[in-house]
């Protein structure tokens, strides 16, 4: 690797080079980098500078109880030890990007600013950390059902000229890369652990060879599995999309965490796709702010991934009056003829006229595919105490009709 002594300064303070040795100095963290990296530029110095011999007159008026000088210089010392390990990892093909080179992914900079990672290990197409496309997400003992949407989402985005990024991990993630390579479309793989061994393995080796696939690591290329890396690592795949859709989530766990992260910071809008898994955390994302994407995989169009709105819609609000108020207008006209028929009475503590509404609206939500009470909590922002309350009553009335295996309601009153 031909690397800038700039390039090669961030890699001694930011990176390992073998396991982690007991009492030996940790690199800098991307959060510990970013206030180290701003501090010099602050000075108007490079990092190349600490390399010239003049690194001790530098530090003089660094202070940071977290990154003491004495860390700072042990770590700068490790020459010898990434001279063996970058030879090593460049004749399996890898190479390293750091966050003052042109090929670095502009949406890791623009969306994490200082924390982004400030070296990235990788093999194949490097070019394709700027294309964007659709995060794929999921959990790694997944349903075959799940396997099935996720090998479709793959190819689709493939066929509309869309990169997959996802995490490499087994499951929903290789299955989502797989299926778009096989489909001839770009993918972007983010690893967790491994990288080396990923680079030879005969799965990624279609992909590397037609050009259309890069796997990169924000961590040295023989790091073995550890669950920090692979919870940190999830913002990368997100941020390196501008879109993702959850195929399963439990209700703990790194896709789960990841997805609400995704939601607190907002990096980029987020679909879920239904589930009959009544363990599954995916209706609870959606309740925190993700949308519903159609699950069955030929209604989904990779290109409405990208807008905020769900495929045009607005997101319901029960109570909101819609500017035509053809809501209003139909709730008005459902509830004369509850009337008309003295349906009974609600108890007070639930007017009357929020349940016709509530009525109208899951009507247009429930006519055509019937959803369970998760669902419709999410789509109408309902408590699920209130919706089963009222899905007891409008079942009573005929309104709506209940499906098993599993459990879910759908319009039937014509």
């Amino acid at each position: 690797m031909n690397l800038t002594e700039n390039a090669q300064a961030v890699l001694l303070l930011t990176t390992y080079f073998a396991k982690p040795v007991k009492g030996a100095a940790k690199p800098l963290t991307p959060t510990e980098w970013g206030r180290f990296a701003l501090w010099l530029k602050k000075s108007n110095r490079f990092p190349a500078s600490l390399l010239n011999g003049d690194s001790e007159e530098i530090l003089k008026s660094w202070h940071d109880t977290k990154i003491p000088k004495e860390r700072i210089n042990e770590l700068l010392a490790r020459g010898h030890a990434m001279a063996l390990a970058l030879e090593k990892w460049s004749r399996a093909g890898i190479w390293v990007l750091t966050r003052s080179d042109a090929a670095y992914p502009n949406r890791l900079k623009a969306r994490l600013k200082t924390d982004a990672p400030p070296v990235l290990f990788g093999c194949g197409n490097a070019t394709l950390l700027n294309s964007g496309g659709v995060a794929v997400v999921g959990s790694r003992n997944a349903e075959p059902v799940d396997l099935l949407f996720t090998k479709g989402l793959g190819k689709k985005a493939a066929s509309e000229g869309y990169s997959v990024v996802s995490g490499g991990a087994r499951g929903v993630d290789e299955a989502s890369m797989l299926a778009a390579v096989e489909a001839g479309g770009m993918v972007v793989g983010v690893l967790a652990d491994s990288l080396l061994r990923a680079v030879t393995s005969s799965k990624w080796r279609r992909g590397l060879m037609d050009n259309n696939l890069v796997l990169v690591s924000p961590f040295y290329p023989e790091a073995g599995f550890n669950a920090g890396n692979a919870m940190g690592r999830n913002k990368y795949i997100y941020c390196l999309a501008d879109a993702a859709v959850v195929v399963h989530s439990g209700s703990k766990g790194g896709t789960w965490n990841g997805a609400l992260e995704n939601l607190r910071k907002k990096w980029v809008p987020l679909w879920v796709k239904p589930t009959s898994d009544k363990v599954a955390g995916n209706a609870e994302i959606v309740q925190k702010g993700a949308h519903w994407c159609d699950e069955v995989v030929g209604n989904v169009s990779i290109h409405s991934l990208f807008e905020t709105q769900p495929f045009g819609e607005k997101p319901m609000d029960l109570f909101a009056v819609s500017e035509d108020n053809s809501s209003v207008a139909e709730y008005k006209i459902i509830g004369e003829k509850a009337k008309s028929e003295e349906i009974e009475a609600r108890p007070e503590a639930i007017p009357t006229d929020f349940y016709q509404l509530f009525l109208t609206e899951l009507k247009h939500v429930a006519d055509k595919s019937p959803l369970t009470t998760e669902q419709i909590c999410a789509r109408l922002s309902l408590h699920k105490s209130q919706v089963s309350e009222w899905i007891k009553q409008a079942m009573e009335e005929k309104y709506v009709k209940k499906l098993v295996k599993p459990v879910r309601y759908q319009w039937a009153e014509k």
